[in-house]
């Protein structure tokens, strides 16, 4: 049925909403990030310091500084009650409720030698005993502290925690036995193996903390070393498939880094963009680190040393090229020194946000299904696969984009100055190259098509396929290449296994042999005597000073005082840099003020040979900016159109001679030429020649200072200049409480010095009071049916149960637009339907007609038969005299009422209360009635609404509707005072949208504080200049009364308005802007 089909839409709208909320979000991003692009970029750089050192400080207590020294991994073994040895448990396996409830000892194993195979000194080994029995006491910031007294694991009254085993002459392997029962206490026992891990050089010197006796650069070194350490114990035990996947792992990483460099620099940057895409990549790679680190999922650093390629493919780099490529397409539709570099970014965005959202979000969901496979080591790549494309995803919308941003913003700063270098067209490097290099690079270029479509579309299903085959590999354990195959500590070593047996046997006879026991076997660490201290890797020449500027530098920046100050220059400094950044942004500007003289005193009509430049520098900027021709010079038709593509090289009178001869179209200037100025000095020639009188092209009709983009497809067509006029203030006068100035723009004379006397005499008696009854904007769309049956039948529908679904079907189609009220009217087998709306700040017209043909389409799917005739009926009515507007209303409804002192009627308005209610009455009342008026029962109301619409950029054709208004007079405090109230029901007003983006405008509304939107409240702004303007008319009502009443108002305008008419002695053309 037609209702169910209106309602199945739900999906798709559900979808659209999901849509539409990743797309608001992205565009935030990147407006953020391209206006504020150095913020953005150093608060990227903040959060990434913080991230790397928290993970430096991290892999210092991990296994990948210490090679393959301790690659063993723990072995844990477990007994029940009633077992006489121990079972060997499975690293990874989930813990049973026996196993939460037992005994939990954690051994930890020191191994001591001498690496030249010489006797070990006991003294040394008593020394090393007593150090770590009585000067290690953990934790660090806590009062209460625990030595390994306190950590050893006792039984009764038993003391054995100490066992030496494997002892040797030049060897020995210490053994302590911690109580690790409770999360706290394994806390305990792991730091204490740290700081014995990282003891400071002595007699016998740590190989675990070998890492840590270089300076700051080592490690990067001992890592690099420790994976390739890692790859070559992999190749000895791994599977020829295993083998294979990591290799080719690995050759896709390479072209994948290979591919990005190549698309960078065909698109004109050599290593700029591509280093910063490998920055975004390294920055989300470490956030995502943190963040599964915070989560306590385990990712080892080996499995690292396999999963970077995998993950360097599977994230890739084809979403910034694409967005890359998108910034540098529409970059080039303008030159770059005319564009809004801001705006340019945010389309690029916007136009690609769709696509790779959909691409990242399906990735994500594979890798999500990974994550829930199970499998060990495949679930930790997945898992931050996952993550690592999300927090990549994030920073291509904000750092990168601000990287894009100040590269745009650099280039145009260089063509604006004139050095920028030609960039070389997309492929032309590779042009004149061997044949094998131009194969490489087309197979890795990511290349659009002219329309700026990806022809390479299928590259992202191909890697989604390839993620889930990867995927679907280890599920089926067609390789094992994440997999943890990493040696365990031989507890069957008689060694360990003697002391395992030793502790079986302490638990079975203590008071909690009823429990079971796990223990935990560490593998040992290694010890050497002072001699085997390998020696740096970096030379001592270099290593010494940079260790000693870097303590020097971590003493001052951990000291609380300078750090505060190195923060606080850290802020200067970028604000200087932000500030300093945006100053050189337009580095041209005073020149170009200095010249706009020169340009509007030659006229594109009457060729003359333009003056020479004042000084040498401004010849030498003319020069720089490719200037055209003088206008006495005139290329021909084919050389022009071989300029066309660069306008700032043809003249006026070329492109006039080019608009004449068809070539370019009189309304498409100011897209062809880009400069709106320009366009409109062209345009006005053109239409002074083709004129019979052709005096326009030299007339004073102002051109230049105005903000012609904003009118450009928005307010005029074919513009060719702007009409000033004066604007005169009126008050300030009271309303509700609050002074206001009038502002009024208009040539007739006495109207704003009529208005300021009204003003006064209201504001004597306490100010204008105001209310709005009604807040509705109006549209009537003409329905025509095949017979009065089926309008009749239609007209119930929408009053009964109709009623509803039109309500819905409008209000889904704006955010502010609520459908108020139905009204519906026949005329024959002619349906009228008025929807009067709330439309929040905006006047609405195009708000409301787009909910109306919503509401339409889905009332046609109830009446296949209606046939819309005109979506407006003038059943609204618009611009035109109607009393459904007088009676029904239509946008703010408003009335507005002040008492004026009896002495102030005598003294400011120069008459008397009987006088001007008498008058009000005969005039405004009797006088309109009798010439049939609609709405018109009041003096002027249209000259003081009329003068505020055009200061406050209000439709002014609305004021035929919008000065319906009845103005009322009536003695009050025993006929003392004067009472006066103006009703007006369709005041047509709004503060966004149509004229009010217009600056001159937007200054008026911003004068009386209801410029644009309301913060809080959408529609207040609105109502508030709607009661403005009704309290302004009743000023100027009670003046001009006042004036009737008295006989003065002949007088006035023949003082004021007249004043000036005296004929000036040459009649010459003049204006009113003084050059």
């Amino acid at each position: 049925m037609p209702r169910q089909s209106y309602n199945g839409g739900g999906g798709t709208t559900a979808f659209r909403s999901v849509s539409s909320l990743f797309g608001g979000a992205i565009h935030h991003a990147a407006r953020i990030a391209s206006r504020s692009p150095i913020e953005m970029v150093v608060t990227v750089l903040i959060l990434s310091s913080f991230c790397y050192f928290y993970l430096f400080n991290l892999a210092r207590t991990s296994d990948i500084f210490s090679g393959t020294v301790t690659r063993l991994y723990p072995t844990s073994v477990f007994a029940s009650p009633s077992d006489a040895a121990f079972t060997q448990l499975d690293r990874g396996a989930e813990l049973t409720a026996s196993h939460h409830h037992a005994v939990k000892i954690q051994l930890k194993q020191m191994a001591i030698s001498d690496p030249k195979q010489q006797a070990l000194d006991p003294q040394i080994i008593q020394q090393f005993q007593h150090l770590i029995k009585n000067e290690i006491h953990v934790p660090d910031n806590t009062k209460k502290q625990f030595n390994v007294e306190d950590l050893c694991y006792h039984q009764d009254n038993s003391d054995m925690c100490f066992f030496e085993n494997d002892k040797t002459d030049s060897s020995i392997v210490l053994s302590y036995a911690f109580n690790a029962t409770g999360a706290y206490r394994q806390h305990l026992t792991d730091l204490w193996e740290h700081k014995v891990a990282t003891l400071a050089p002595g007699d016998l010197v740590s190989l675990s903390n070998t890492g840590h006796q270089e300076n700051v650069f080592s490690w990067l070194f001992i890592i690099l070393r420790n994976v390739v350490f890692r790859i070559k114990e992999l190749l000895d035990m791994a599977d020829n498939v295993d083998i294979m996947v990591i290799l080719a792992g690995y050759l896709m990483m390479i072209a994948t880094f290979a591919s990005l460099f190549i698309n960078m620099r065909s698109m004109g940057s050599r290593y700029t963009l591509a280093t910063a895409v490998v920055f975004n990549g390294f920055v989300s790679f470490m956030l995502a680190l943190v963040t599964v680190n915070a989560l306590n999922v385990d990712v080892y650093p080996v499995v690292l040393a396999e999963a970077i390629p995998f993950l360097t493919v599977t994230i890739g780099f084809e979403r910034s090229i694409k967005l890359t490529k998108r910034v540098f397409q529409l970059s080039k539709e303008t030159p770059i020194a005319k564009q809004d570099i801001h705006k340019t970014v945010v389309r690029a965005v916007d136009s690609v946000a769709a696509s790779i959202t959909r691409d990242c979000l399906m990735e994500i969901v594979v890798l999500t299904i990974g994550a829930k496979s199970g499998i060990s080591g495949l679930r930790e790549f997945c898992f931050l696969s996952a993550l690592l494309l999300a927090y990549d995803f994030i920073a291509m919308f904000t750092c990168y984009t601000a990287i894009l941003t100040l590269k745009l913003e650099l280039t145009r700063i260089r063509a604006i100055n004139g050095s920028s270098a030609a960039v070389a067209k997309k492929g032309g490097s590779v042009k004149n190259t061997g044949y094998v290099r131009r194969t490489v690079v087309k197979v890795l270029d990511v290349s659009d098509n002219e329309d700026g479509k990806a022809d390479n579309f299928i590259i992202g299903r191909l890697k989604l396929l390839m993620i889930a085959g990867f995927i679907g590999m280890h599920v089926f354990k067609l390789c094992s290449t994440f997999q943890s195959t990493n040696p365990q500590v031989n507890t069957t070593e008689p060694s360990v296994a003697g002391i395992l047996q030793q502790l079986l046997q302490q638990h079975q006879s203590s008071k909690q042999n009823h429990l079971p026991l796990i223990i935990e076997v560490f593998p040992p660490l290694p010890f050497h005597v002072a001699e085997s201290v390998r020696k740096s890797i970096i030379p001592e020449v270099i290593s010494q000073p940079l260790g000693t500027l870097l303590s020097a530098a971590a003493i001052y920046i951990q000291h609380p005082v300078i750090s505060k100050l190195l923060s606080i220059a850290l802020f200067v400094s970028l604000f200087l840099n932000t500030y300093l950044f945006k100053v050189v942004r337009q580095p041209k500007q005073p020149e170009e003020k200095q010249q706009a003289p020169i340009t509007v005193a030659s006229p594109v009509a009457a060729p003359v040979v333009t003056e020479k430049p004042a000084t040498p520098a401004v010849a030498k900027t003319e020069a720089a900016t490719v200037a055209p021709p003088s206008s006495d010079v005139v290329r021909s038709i084919d050389e022009c159109l071989t300029l066309i593509k660069t306008p700032e090289a043809l003249n006026d009178e070329e492109v006039v001679t080019l608009v004449q001869k068809g070539k370019i179209q009189p309304y498409a200037l100011e897209r062809t030429l880009g400069d709106f100025t320009r366009a409109v000095r062209v345009r006005r020639s053109l239409i002074s020649r083709a004129s019979v009188t052709k005096t326009l092209e030299q007339s004073l009709l102002p051109i230049e200072n105005y903000h012609y983009e904003k009118v450009f497809g928005a307010c005029c067509e074919n513009v060719i200049g702007y009409m000033p006029i004066p604007l005169g203030i009126a008050g300030p006068m009271i309303i509700d409480g609050i002074n206001v100035h009038i502002p009024m723009a208009t040539t007739e004379g006495c109207l704003v010095a009529s208005a300021a006397r009204g003003c006064k005499a209201i504001n004597q008696g306490g100010g204008a009071t105001t209310i709005v009854t009604n807040d509705m904007m109006a549209r009537g769309p003409c329905l025509s049916f095949p017979s009065i049956v089926g309008a009749g039948e239609c007209k119930r529908w929408v009053e009964q149960e109709g009623n509803e679904i039109l309500t819905e079907a409008f209000n889904s189609t704006s955010r502010f637009a609520r459908l108020r009220k139905l009204k519906v009217a026949l005329a024959g087998r002619l349906v009228f339907v008025r929807f009067s709306t709330a439309t929040g700040d905006a006047m609405g017209m195009n708000m409301i007609s787009k909910g109306c043909e919503k509401a339409l389409a889905v009332m046609q799917e109830y009446f296949p038969d209606m046939q819309i005739i005109s979506l407006s009926g003038n059943y609204c009515t618009d611009k035109k005299p109607a009393a459904i507007n007088w009676i029904e209303g239509r946008g703010k409804s408003v009335v507005a009422e002040a008492t004026i002192p009896g002495e102030t009627v005598q003294k400011v308005l120069k008459t008397t209360v009987a006088a001007m209610c008498e008058l009000n009455v005969n005039k405004n009342l009797i006088g309109s009635a009798m010439a049939g008026s609609v709405g018109g029962f009041n003096a002027q109301a249209a000259n003081l609404l009329t003068a505020i619409y055009l200061a406050a950029g209000q439709d002014p054709a609305q004021n035929v509707e919008s000065s319906n208004c009845m103005t009322l007079m009536e003695p009050v405090n025993d006929g003392q005072d004067l009472r006066i109230s103006c009703t007006m029901p369709s005041i047509e007003v709004g503060t966004v949208g149509g004229g009010t983006i217009l600056p001159p405008q937007q200054a008026v509304l911003d004068m009386l504080g209801v410029r644009g939107p309301h913060p809080t409240n959408p529609g207040d702004n609105a109502r508030r200049l709607a009661r403005i303007i009704c309290a302004a008319v009743m000023a100027g009502e009670l003046s001009l009364c006042a004036a009737l009443a008295a006989g003065h108002l002949v007088k006035a305008h023949m003082a004021h308005n007249r004043a000036n008419a005296t004929p000036a002695p040459t009649p010459v053309p003049g204006s009113c802007i003084k050059s």
